[in-house]
């Protein structure tokens, strides 16, 4: 378990829990993070910094951008890392992390976007900031109450839910 007075680093890329509404159209665009806002409601203590690397929705994200993602976590100085994607290529990104020796690092998103009052995005970040600090080093990906190695999930768009593959759910 995590000492109380480690930090964790939360990366922020976009995706659903940072959706705004746009216009009259239904259009959502990915706005500021809210990520620090979450966890000040939550009245979380443990330490925390969080860094945005990119604003967009995991559709948008590309192989630099991957890229990217994967040299922020492997240069943070922090060994514990949460961070907030969109769900459709969260998997993607979760392959390209995958082989970066003693860090744990939790993906997550949300089906609603946080700003949302009936949104999942809350439960998530609180699911994946607490599977952060007990999990081995590794990559997992936390959605809807459950923790997957992230190389054993998928999502499922006719549930709108993450699935096991192979193994099942921690």
């Amino acid at each position: 378990m995590l000492p109380p007075d480690t930090p964790i680093l939360l990366l922020t890329t976009g995706g659903t829990i940072d959706k705004i509404y746009f216009d009259a159209l239904s259009d959502y665009q990915v706005g500021e993070t809210v990520v620090a806002k979450l966890l000040e409601i939550a009245r979380v203590q443990r330490p925390f910094r969080i860094e945005e690397v990119a604003r967009k929705d995991s559709l948008e994200l590309d192989d630099a951008d991957r890229a990217l993602i994967r040299a922020r976590v492997a240069a943070a100085r922090e060994n514990h890392i949460v961070i907030t994607h969109g769900t459709d290529t969260m998997t993607q990104t979760a392959k390209v992390l995958a082989d970066i020796p003693g860090k744990t690092v939790v993906l997550v998103g949300a089906l609603a976007p946080a700003r949302f009052g009936e949104s999942d995005a809350s439960f998530n970040l609180g699911m994946a900031f607490a599977c952060v600090q007990v999990a081995e080093p590794g990559v997992y990906i936390t959605m809807s109450g459950s923790v997957f190695p992230a190389a054993h999930v998928m999502k499922d768009r006719e549930k709108g839910a993450f699935v096991p593959v192979e193994q099942g759910a921690l």
